[in-house]
């Protein structure tokens, strides 16, 4: 009887521990590139474009690219216009606008966090990259103003779209 209980248990825990583990590795999806830069002195200057360069190696799936903005409550805006340019290895551009709304209409902010907020936004989904090489994408912010406060840093995230292993 006793040993009844304690291969039951063993039993159990198998299965938990397998389990936990298809589940984590289903859910993960390891990043291509995943990349943050600061803006000086949380002041993101009129001029002043981040860059990031990233490598595709496969092109026949396709990917998420994510934004990810870290801003204070000194941002005075509830969005943020930003101008991206993506540079391929042969020269090629493709220039983009988008909207970023950081907070909704009574102020409170969209990202995560108490006193610097971290927020995810997609910016294409199961895109598909023209050919394969080195990739760099820059941003600029667009919102009419020489200096832009509250602004700590943005960062760009590339994995594989889900399902796409």
């Amino acid at each position: 009887m006793k040993e009844q209980i304690i291969n039951r248990r063993f039993l159990l825990l198998c299965v938990l521990f397998i389990g936990i583990s298809l589940l984590s590795v289903s859910c993960s999806r390891s990043a291509v590139y995943d990349k943050y830069q600061t803006i000086n002195n949380s002041r993101w200057e009129k001029d002043a474009e981040y860059y990031f360069t990233f490598e595709i190696t496969d092109i026949t799936v396709p990917y998420d690219l994510t934004l990810e903005v870290r801003n204070n409550s000194f941002y005075p805006f509830q969005n943020l216009w930003l101008f991206s340019n993506e540079e391929n290895g042969n020269g090629s551009v493709r220039r983009d606008t988008f909207e970023l709304l950081l907070a909704d209409d009574f102020g409170k902010w969209h990202g995560k966090g108490i006193s610097i907020f971290q927020l995810g936004v997609p910016l294409y989904k199961q895109y598909y990259f023209p050919e394969e090489g080195e990739y760099t994408i820059g941003f600029r912010q667009g919102m009419r103003q020489d200096e832009l406060p509250g602004i700590q840093g943005i960062g760009l995230r590339v994995e594989k779209a889900q399902g796409a292993f």
